[in-house]
């Protein structure tokens, strides 16, 4: 490949090949360089560091994880629709990444961790959208909710138990997703106007 013609999303498509095939322990920008065919200095020209591109592999990962979440949260549906549709599209996004690819998944794991800045803003975004969710409900009459803010951040650590990858062994029962649902059966009730 010629070094021109290298982009941004080919590298970090390289860099998750090595990624699952080496580990994070393992990976080096020289793998990813020679899994493309080109120098390390123009993965570099790219991305300043390693971290920097462990950091940009993390973040698509999230991103391409919470994809589906903002047409859930801008929906027509009434707000607690919304919530319990919410709750379940991102844990069957999280559910599918763990059993579907558990090697590129143990992975993640790993560059969480190291990568906190880029998984803290992507919760608080879930939990912004949980906000929007929680406000229209208020609006609507649906929910009462005197610091939406923070009833979303205990809404979204009701439910981190399906979508937190540290949790993510229970997932393959099939019971979760009706656990799922009596959690949010519970936070409804919990949110209903009295």
């Amino acid at each position: 490949m010629a070094d021109t013609t290298l982009t941004r999303e080919q590298i970090l498509e390289a860099a998750e090949d090595v990624l699952r095939r080496f580990g994070p322990a393992k990976a080096t920008v020289v793998d990813v360089a020679r899994a493309l065919g080109v120098s390390h200095g123009s993965v570099y020209r790219h991305f300043a560091s390693k971290v920097a591109l462990r950091e940009a592999v993390t973040e698509r990962w999230l991103e391409r994880a919470h994809g589906e979440l903002p047409a859930v949260v801008d929906a027509d549906d009434p707000a607690p629709q919304r919530l319990r549709t919410w709750a379940h599209t991102l844990h069957r996004a999280k559910r599918g990444r763990a059993l579907d690819d558990p090697e590129l998944f143990a992975t993640y794991l790993v560059l969480v961790r190291e990568n906190s800045h880029v998984v803290r803003a992507s919760l608080d975004e879930l939990v912004t959208q949980l906000s929007r969710i929680i406000a229209a409900g208020v609006a609507a009459g649906d929910f009462a909710a005197d610091d939406v803010p923070a009833t979303a951040r205990a809404v979204f650590h009701a439910t981190v138990l399906f979508h937190d990858p540290a949790y993510a062994a229970m997932w393959d029962d099939p019971e979760t997703g009706r656990q799922l649902d009596a959690v949010v059966d519970l936070i409804l009730t919990g949110l209903r106007p009295r």
